[in-house]
């Protein structure tokens, strides 16, 4: 595709230098790039390199004339549409005029040209030749936003079957556990079934909550309250909130934060749920047994929060995109985990509201990945 602020290029073919620079300065103005030839071989040469508003060519040179080059700019598919104006010293009398139009020519002007003739014709060559332009590049846009339409449209179809299964899942436990319930009465697996429904409420309630964030992202409504909080109390929080899916998988956790005191102006629950998903993924995402860190560090007026894990890894062409919303990395047997695929997005936007900045700072699919967050500390 042709930038729009390119010059537009038109060709000058005479065998006579001197006709070739009177020309040139009749149709001089800016935004415009004059290429010229002396022959009809350097003409062809130059319209294979180059898309050409307009050719003007002399009829009458040694070797290849004008009407034999027309011909050859008719024969090739980067010149078969470039206009052609003739520029002829001799007498245009019908047949030649016949010959001409034949071969292409929008037009012939005899010599001496009259200036002002010449760059008005010219000009609505130029003018359409950039209408033209605009025109692609409108087409160029519109190709690329049907095909992020179709992207979201495929991202909504996704996150829509991972929700209904995600929702059946947890309904259909809370119907058997009623139905347990009004059949049986034995106290034990009674208070069993009694946290098994507890359980899968949460989980029904988090699944509404992250589809209320969506919502949030979407609308640029999502809020914080900001205060003075100490670090190590937000990564505690994320701590505990995510200990148990680590511990159900057997994960070794390590957690390596400044002994001295970080103050951060933050939200300290949603930067606690920011940190809590990232390790929530890390734990979902690592075979059972492995290994996840959360290490947090201090230089030059940041801190740094590095969330590492010796998971699946995330696969290169997907690293770019781990961050748009209902991006899901599939695990090597292609089933997708479990998830709306939203926490990554969710987390980009909240660390940005505390200006701050996520990122993927290592991944290697089989080895593991590591999420870096960044933000400003207060001054003690």
């Amino acid at each position: 595709m042709k930038r729009l602020d390119e010059p537009i290029r038109f060709l000058l073919v005479d065998d006579l230098q001197e006709n070739l620079l009177a020309l040139e300065a009749l149709l001089r103005r800016e935004g415009l790039e004059c290429l010229k030839a002396r022959s009809g071989d350097e003409a062809l040469e130059l319209l294979l390199a180059h898309d050409v508003a307009l050719a003007l060519l002399d009829v009458q040179m040694p070797g290849m004339d004008g009407f034999q080059l027309a011909e050859f700019m008719r024969g090739a598919e980067v010149s078969r549409h470039v206009p052609i104006i003739f520029l002829t010293a001799g007498t245009a009398d019908r047949q030649r005029r016949f010959r001409g139009y034949e071969a292409g020519a929008v037009d012939f002007l005899q010599k001496p040209i009259e200036a002002d003739i010449l760059r008005s014709k010219a000009n609505v060559f130029f003018d359409l030749h950039q209408q033209r332009r605009q025109i692609m590049a409108q087409r160029d846009e519109l190709e690329v936003l049907a095909e992020a339409l179709q992207t979201v449209d495929r991202h909504k179809n996704e996150f829509l079957a991972v929700l209904g299964h995600e929702i059946r899942n947890p309904v259909m436990a809370l119907g058997a556990g009623l139905h347990f319930l009004r059949r049986r009465k034995d106290p034990q697996k009674t208070e069993e079934i009694h946290s098994q429904m507890e359980r899968q409420v949460a989980h029904l309630t988090r699944l509404v909550d992250d589809m209320l964030d969506i919502s949030r992202i979407d609308q640029g409504k999502i809020s914080l309250s900001k205060e003075r909080v100490a670090l190590g109390t937000v990564l505690q929080f994320a701590i505990e909130a995510s200990k148990p899916q680590i511990d159900a998988a057997g994960h070794a956790f390590e957690a390596d934060i400044p002994a001295e005191a970080v103050r951060l102006h933050a939200d300290p629950t949603r930067l606690a749920q920011v940190v809590s998903n990232l390790l929530n993924n890390a734990a979902r995402y690592t075979p059972a047994g492995g290994r996840i860190v959360l290490e947090a560090r201090v230089a030059d007026g940041f801190v740094e929060i590095d969330v590492s894990d010796t998971g699946i890894g995330i696969p290169p062409e997907m690293q770019s995109k781990i961050f748009e919303l209902f991006a899901q990395v599939k695990s090597p047997t292609e089933r997708a985990q479990e998830g709306l695929g939203i926490g990554l997005a969710l987390g980009k936007q909240l660390v940005e509201l505390h200006s701050g900045a996520i990122s993927l700072a290592a991944s290697e699919p089989g080895v593991g990945s590591t999420f870096r967050i960044r933000l400003p500390v207060l001054p003690n």
